[in-house]
């Protein structure tokens, strides 16, 4: 690979061009690009050389069934005094736990240009580089959200700096980043042919895997199902070599409205045209993890030995027509309880399935969030910290620290515990109190959440609690 091919963005122009740039300062209230909890008791070692394998139907290359999103790196601590949006990398622990990953079995990496205010490629491909190229298959995307990012030369450049940033001469699975947002259908249609048809982007990449330089191209979609549905409709001319989707057990029936926008119905359009699928959120942004305290109570008596967050991810991976499921592991303590899961997976049965469907369902009835922590809506151009506002306000309603009325007898007790844990997950100036409802936010969204309304929503929540004190 040659540097001189084209001209590299430096970070700030490329960060800027991604839509990630600008309003530095008030992406300050991201804790950092890790999102999880540390204090999880530390699981017991996973063993070596038991993880499951998919081929894929391809080049019948394995693929473990564990894929390492690396979306959410490890962050060195913070300095006093320093923004905390600003904190770097912990490229050592990165690459530690990388090693660790590959000695398991993990084979797959997923990354993007946007992940990690952009710094994520670079300490990928550190920590990659260390080791043979045939041991690692590296996933990236071509995310160009930003306008400024929708002509030929920019789309060139972005692509070719992935592989700079990577250190690598080929990508084994490129994705279309994000396909099908936009205000409506129609909307999102138009924004599709800009980012990748009407500047021949797409024709570029689909040339470049003719080459080599890309194994296999396909696409992650969130959004409006016209867009999905168009892609697959065209899957005899561009040949997807596989696709990316949530799945999980509150989405496969829950994930919206009508059922087409279900996991259900996106994964079986796959299997129809026998696409390999990519799994994203297997854990809903951990909501999967945490689930409300009386659900997950009915998981750890159906099985005391087994983490909440291993049903999902077994869930997932039961699907015949998954080549990976992709985890954002952040701790150490993440990646040893999910390799346990996988070394080797037990699929569920039937049953188990159908159980965990119902959990889903019972999780539905509760009024949270929809928010996976995904940070596409940062940086607020106000400073408001979105996901860790709607964190807090899930995490309270789960734990059952988020009252309603003021005659219940504990109602001090929980109106205290979420308003003193509100003011220590999101600073004052970074509460949602402070949106001025411009909805610059929203159109990022990828679970289509009105931010604004849910902002004014919590506010007016807070508020009334204060009143009532």
């Amino acid at each position: 690979m040659n540097d001189n091919n084209s001209k590299i963005f430096n970070r700030r122009s490329f960060l800027k061009a991604l839509g990630l740039g600008g309003a530095t300062a008030a992406a300050g209230t991201v804790v950092s690009c890790a999102t999880g909890d540390k204090n999880q008791d530390s699981p017991t070692e996973p063993p070596v050389g038991k993880m499951t394998y998919r081929v894929d139907p391809k080049d019948k290359r394995e693929v473990s069934i564990l894929g390492y999103g690396m979306m959410r790196l490890p962050t060195v601590e913070v300095p006093e005094g320093q923004e905390e949006g600003n904190a770097e990398i912990d490229q050592e622990m990165v690459n530690k736990q990388v090693d660790y990953a590959i000695e398991h079995g993990i084979n797959y990496f997923d990354t993007s240009p946007a992940y990690c205010k952009g710094k994520s490629e670079h300490a990928t491909g550190i920590a990659l580089s260390r080791h043979k190229r045939e041991e690692y298959l590296i996933a990236t995307k071509l995310s160009n959200f930003a306008p400024e990012t929708w002509t030929h030369e920019a789309g060139v450049e972005m692509f070719q700096n992935s592989l700079k940033e990577l250190q690598v001469d080929y990508i084994d699975y490129l994705l279309l980043h994000a396909v099908g947002g936009g205000d409506d259908k129609d909307d999102a249609m138009v924004k599709f042919n800009a980012r990748y048809i009407d500047n021949g982007i797409l024709d570029y990449l689909l040339e470049q895997r003719e080459k080599g330089v890309i194994k296999h191209l396909g696409f992650s979609y969130h959004g409006h199902i016209e867009v999905y549905d168009y892609l697959l409709s065209q899957h005899e001319k561009y040949k997807w070599d596989f696709v990316q989707i949530q799945l999980n057990y509150f989405d496969w029936k829950n994930a919206a409205v009508n059922d087409e926008d279900n996991a259900e119905y996106l994964y079986n359009e796959l299997v129809k045209r026998n696409i390999p699928a990519i799994i994203m959120e297997p854990l809903l942004g951990g909501r999967l993890a945490k689930l409300p305290d009386a659900l997950a109570t009915k998981l750890l008596k159906r099985d005391p030995e087994a983490s909440v967050a291993s049903w999902a991810f077994r869930y997932a991976g039961t699907f015949p027509g998954v080549l990976t499921v992709l985890s954002g592991m952040t701790y150490m303590e993440h990646l040893k309880d999910n390799l346990k899961t996988y070394s080797p997976l037990k699929p569920l049965s039937d049953d188990e399935m159908h159980y965990l469907e119902e959990i889903g369902t019972e999780m539905a009835n509760y009024n949270t969030v929809p928010c996976t922590g995904c940070k596409y809506c940062m940086p607020c151009p106000y400073g408001i910290n979105i996901p860790a506002i709607f964190t807090h306000y899930n995490k309270c309603l789960n734990e059952g620290n988020a009252p309603q009325e003021k005659t219940t007898p504990t109602y001090a007790k929980e109106r205290r515990a979420f308003l003193v844990g509100y003011d220590r997950s999101v600073p004052k100036l970074r509460q949602a109190d402070h949106c001025i409802g411009c909805g610059q936010c929203a159109p990022h969204c990828p679970q289509s959440i009105n931010i604004p309304k849910e902002l004014h929503r919590i506010s007016d929540y807070v508020e009334k609690l204060k009143r009532e004190g």
